[in-house]
């Protein structure tokens, strides 16, 4: 998995109005994030207004207008404070996280599910035989001719620019973490592989995608290493410290949200290493793009897999399913790599994030058309019988890409319009020996 996801806020307002924080709401964020939980009410506001705040109660930050700043971030939204050893050096905010929420009867849904899954998930595998690896792309350290093949390698990445390889270093970081994501979905109730070998088709459909992903991230790393263009010890660094944060992905362990976040993922993903790919080409490395195609072709199967999975839920428990997705939304798609950290910079994600969004590897505006992508291929505007709660989430996920859009148009033409004053941010980023890049 790799992409981010970005919006430029012009002002607080067009953030309070893409979040739903209002300035009352400000006030009990901010004391609760300074740990008054217990004083002035703040507690008790929060309890009474736990579902206000699983839609994104957060802090609302100042940042100059030609900044790009990572709304799904997840230090964006902050409800408890985790105390960690300073010597850990790992992000120190995590939500107060809600789990095993779904009732046994949805879980036996699942169940149910199982001949389906072998029927109609599992295909989307490859068998190993017919998949493609990390060395079909790479010099053969066997062959005489291995050493002009780096030179040739080298020679072709040598005009890739600071910016580009800043993206592609973010998204093998994001690959790189997959342990963390295997985790992820065996934390899912209902679906979870319980012994690590279990041969219902959720725990293999898991073992297998994980397996298939973890080439990405083999590729990557390997062609990197090989142009010598970046520092690979402080990449090694940041993924070191990224799965050892852990990710949130705040789906209270329920298959329907973890599914639904899955779908959107790896559509996002595919975008991404499909923009890194056609950039690749563009700066004149032909074989680089190649393998950033094959990877986005990859990502493009797994997101038709996951896709077909809500599908069926849809079909089989549309109200449940339409109420997840609408959750799901409004906790926002935090991306896989949003704890990212190379030790030094403690905005390291909302850097990336700034430079993808500038190059446009992945953008405010493909997250809405990500998600107005999905109501369609679930034909959520079509959804009938649904109770009075699931027409709501109906409304609210028919009506939320729009308003994305509008909000970062508007974002867009305000910082437009003062760019001209306002003088270029560069951050040096270490994992290209702290040149400047900027955002």
């Amino acid at each position: 998995m790799a992409c981010q996801v970005v919006v430029s806020p012009s002002s607080r307002s067009s953030f309070a109005m893409l979040t739903g924080v209002t300035a009352g709401s400000r006030k009990l964020a901010a004391a609760a994030t300074a740990g008054n939980w217990r004083k002035g009410g703040a507690f008790m506001w929060f309890r009474r207004r736990r579902k206000f705040l699983l839609a994104g109660v957060g802090t609302v930050f100042r940042v100059p207008l030609n900044w790009t700043w990572s709304l799904l971030s997840c230090r964006s939204f902050r409800r408890r404070r985790v105390e960690i050893p300073e010597k850990v050096n790992v992000p120190r905010h995590r939500h107060a996280e809600v789990t095993h929420t779904l009732p046994p009867q949805k879980l036996e849904i699942f169940k149910t599910l199982e001949k389906w899954a072998e029927s109609d998930l599992l295909p989307h595998l490859k068998p190993v035989d017919d998949c493609w690896q990390p060395q079909d792309f790479l010099p053969d350290p066997t062959s005489e001719s291995f050493h002009d093949e780096v030179a040739e390698l080298r020679r072709r990445s040598r005009d890739l620019p600071d910016d580009y390889l800043v993206c592609l270093v973010g998204d093998l970081v994001t690959e790189e973490a997959l342990p963390t994501y295997q985790t992820f979905l065996n934390n899912l109730d209902g679906i979870r592989d319980e012994t690590g070998a279990s041969l219902t088709p959720w725990a293999v459909w898991t073992r297998a995608w994980t397996a298939e992903e973890n080439r990405h991230g083999d590729l990557l790393n390997k062609y990197l290493y090989l142009t010598g263009r970046v520092d690979m010890r402080k990449i090694e660094k940041t993924i070191q410290y990224l799965t050892r944060a852990g990710m949130d992905f705040r789906t209270e362990n329920s298959p329907y949200s973890g599914f639904i976040y899955t779908s959107f993922q790896e559509r996002a993903t595919s975008i991404s290493h499909g923009n890194t790919a056609r950039l690749a080409k563009a700066h004149g490395d032909a074989e680089l793009a190649r393998i950033c195609g094959t990877i986005a072709a990859d990502e493009k199967r797994h997101e038709a897999a996951y896709a077909k999975i809500v599908e069926k839920l849809f079909e089989v428990d549309p109200d449940g399913t339409v109420l997840a997705f609408a959750d799901r939304m409004r906790k926002k798609v935090s991306m896989p790599a949003c704890l990212m950290f190379d030790g030094r910079d403690g905005d390291l994600f909302a850097h990336f994030s700034a430079v993808a969004q500038r190059v446009g590897v992945y953008t405010a505006k493909d997250y809405a058309d990500i998600l107005q992508f999905l109501i369609r291929r679930w034909k959520v505007e079509e959804l009938p019988g649904l109770s009075p709660e699931g027409r709501a989430a109906q409304e609210f996920l028919c009506g939320l890409a729009p308003k994305i859009r509008r909000v970062e148009e508007r974002a867009q033409a305000k910082a437009k319009s003062k760019g001209a004053a306002a003088a270029p941010r560069g951050i040096a980023f270490s994992w290209i020996f702290d040149r400047e890049v900027q955002l």
